[in-house]
């Protein structure tokens, strides 16, 4: 079986490369013929590494008229005329954008090459004239009507979040040289921007009003990722040669690339998606990973989160708009649309009535990567040790070693940079989510807030530990409460060993001052 499969396309951002070798195609030219027919001007937002350069470059080779590379494709049979049309192709991607002057670069080398193509001496050295002027002669002098292709059009802002200035800068440049999409309308037949988030409001698409937002449309959830049913489909040789390998049953293996990979929603109702680099990573490796998460760190993201000293409970308990989700505002301090655009958080729930989305993570590889990535940053933990320091934790708790896991926990909020923590109450509440969180993997784990006191209750094979915190209180209170609740009641007939322990947490040391166990 193995010899006969076909090569598992890892990286191949290329449709022409990719048909033309011996690589795995799953088909997604019935809905891009789709695109094509319905309407002339999109915008796609998914998370990095999900398939959108690919679709970039499938969308280029049709226009290019290539028809012999969808050979056996759904499109062949659905489109009839393939027309040869000039084709735009913008890839933003391949730059680091960090320091002034490189978008300039970027585009103007660009501009440059097509202006070469089309015979073209630039009379207006401003882009958004020059991009004209390319549209223009390309229509004129092919006599059909232009494809623009944008890869990537948010890097530039992406990459420069938290400075001002430079963002602002590369807004006027790109919201200049998109306007050419507008005011160049009788000369195009067909326009696709994707990117990881959209910025709205006074950022570049502000007077792009002829855009058609398909990111969460339903119709269009699958146009790049893989679905449940082309994993159970052209996939299934290949799960099935994971399962061998990791001598499991093939349920088992669905089972796992569903638990770590599965869960990304773009709309409401959508079925779930899979990420495709995690899974194709997996079925070629032969063993699951880490691999999406691990090809980026998102700095800009945790960047968000601390500046603004956000509650990381409110990632997965807070519920916000449709407006809120497809639009990142620059001006805004709020990181939930960006870290959800980026691919961290995704759509859990929908509450028609108050039309209101649930948040949360996708799955356990972006949920376990996210939060070991946070973890140094919001304690003194290096971020070498982090998987270390979070192993060593866990086995503490599972053996049920009190001193161990709690002396652990104090080194957690020990030497945080006082720069980094804005609110202490706050910080240590996010601490004590992150930790929980990341036990939670490995346990059972519960998490709990309300009016500035934590309650954290963990479960192992053998051991039941229930936490009440106290912020600037003592220790006395916080054993005092769980056992006038009587928050042990529901673990009483498990068979199991419970242990109480009230901590106090002091605002004024930064760190758990004092605690009390007790053992059931």
């Amino acid at each position: 079986m193995e010899q006969t499969l076909k090569n598992l396309p890892i990286g191949i951002q290329d449709f022409e490369k990719l048909r033309k070798e011996n690589y795995l195609y799953v088909d997604k030219t019935a809905l891009m013929h789709r695109l094509v027919s319905t309407g002339s001007y999109y915008f796609l937002s998914r998370p990095r590494r999900f398939g959108k350069s690919l679709l970039i470059s499938t969308l280029k080779a049709y226009f290019l008229g290539k028809k012999d590379l969808f050979k056996g494709l759904a499109v062949e049979q659905l489109e009839q005329k393939w027309t040869v049309h000039p084709v735009l192709h913008l890839d933003l991607n391949t730059a680091k954008y960090k320091e002034p002057g490189k978008l300039d670069a970027v585009l103007d080398k660009t501009l440059s090459k097509w202006e070469k193509l089309y015979d073209i001496k630039p009379h207006d050295p401003d882009f958004g004239m020059r991009f004209e002027d390319v549209i223009q002669s390309a229509y004129e002098k092919s006599g059909e009507r232009v494809a623009v292709l944008v890869d990537e059009y948010d890097k530039p802002l992406l990459e420069t979040i938290g400075n001002e200035e430079l963002q602002e800068d590369y807004r006027s440049t790109l919201k200049s040289f998109y306007g050419a999409l507008k005011s160049k309308d009788g000369c195009i037949k067909f326009s696709m921007l994707t990117g990881v988030t959209k910025f709205g409001k006074v950022s570049v698409f502000s007077d792009l009003n002829n855009l058609k937002d398909i990111s969460l449309d339903n119709r269009y959830y699958n146009l790049c990722g893989i679905d449940e049913g082309e994993l159970h489909g052209v996939f299934e040789p290949y799960v099935q040669r994971l399962a061998d390998s990791q001598n499991i049953t093939l349920d088992e293996a669905y089972s796992e690339l569903k638990r770590n990979y599965d869960g990304y929603h773009f709309s409401e109702d959508a079925h779930g998606m899979y990420n495709p680099f995690s899974v194709l990573n997996t079925l070629d490796n032969l063993k699951f990973g880490s691999y999406w998460f691990e090809t980026g760190t998102p700095s800009y993201l945790v960047k968000l989160l601390i500046n603004s000293n956000f509650r990381l409970e409110d990632l997965a308990e807070g519920g916000v708009t449709g407006d809120v989700l497809n639009s990142v505002d620059i001006a805004s301090s709020d990181p939930i649309p960006v870290i959800f655009q980026s691919g961290y958080l995704t759509i859990k729930g929908y509450y028609k009535d108050y039309d209101e989305y649930l948040l949360d993570f996708p799955n356990e590889e972006v949920k376990k990567g996210f939060l070991r990535y946070l973890l140094p940053m919001y304690t003194s933990v290096e971020p070498s040790k982090s998987a270390f320091q979070i192993r060593s934790f866990v086995d503490e708790v599972k053996s049920g070693d009190i001193t161990a896991f709690m002396t652990r926990l104090e080194s957690f909020f020990a030497n945080t940079p006082y720069d980094l923590i804005k609110d202490t109450e706050n910080h240590y509440q996010n601490v004590l989510f992150i930790l929980c969180n990341l036990c939670g993997l490995y346990t059972k784990a519960e998490f709990h807030t309300s009016n500035g006191r934590v309650d954290m209750t963990i479960e192992t094979p053998d051991y039941v530990y229930i936490f009440e915190f106290k912020y600037n209180g003592t220790a006395e209170e916080a054993m005092a409460q769980i056992k006038e609740k009587n928050y042990a009641q529901p673990f009483l007939a498990s068979g199991k060993k419970i242990a109480l322990i009230g901590a106090n947490f002091s605002g004024e040391t930064r760190n758990i001052e004092k605690y009390l166990e007790e053992w059931l």
